[in-house]
């Protein structure tokens, strides 16, 4: 089963809810995230099979109407991505530190989803919107080589969309660096 991800942010938290309502009842996905985020948008996550997401992101497109901001569907995800989001992301050792900000909310998880997918690093954390003015970022670690591979596909493979606002990649992070991320 090919599991997929679709994203949906509105300019207003009222039909940012009745969206993820119609979305969920629309289809088989289920509800990843429904939540508020700066500055006064609303992100609707839901994931499942292919169809399934794209039925729920059409269904949600059609209720949104001109509250929506902006919609994507990622396919065949990194497993890693969801608890990324979630803030439950396992990780056993921090080597290196990738950074990347972004100007959304959901090109933060299509950097992540570019990340993992390019080099053998690990997802630490994909924040979304929340205290961040509308931005996103994520945050990958692994071996420094590793990190830098990953930070230069999302570069090249973002630069287009002028998403990308700042990146930095840190070798040996200090430990007290290490404790106040992860």
């Amino acid at each position: 089963m090919e599991k997929s991800l679709g994203l949906i942010e509105l300019k207003s938290i009222p039909m940012g809810i009745k969206v993820a309502d119609e979305m969920l009842k629309s289809g088989d996905v289920e509800l990843i995230l429904s939540t508020p985020v700066c500055p006064g948008k609303h992100i609707v996550m839901v994931s499942g099979r292919v169809e399934s997401v794209k039925s729920s992101i059409k269904t949600g497109e059609i209720v949104g109407g001109i509250f929506i901001v902006q919609t994507h569907i990622l396919t065949n995800i990194d497993e890693t991505i969801i608890p990324a989001i979630s803030g439950t992301a396992d990780i056993s050792e921090i080597k290196s530190l990738g950074i990347i900000e972004t100007i959304s909310a959901l090109t933060s998880i299509q950097a992540g989803d570019i990340a993992v997918k390019a080099s053998k690093v690990k997802l630490i954390e994909i924040r979304i919107a929340r205290g961040l003015g509308g931005k996103g970022f994520m945050i990958i670690t692994g071996e420094i080589s590793s990190v830098k591979s990953a930070i230069d596909s999302c570069l090249n493979e973002l630069k287009n969309s002028g998403s990308i606002t700042s990146y930095s990649v840190i070798s040996s992070p200090h430990k007290d660096i290490i404790n106040s991320i992860y």
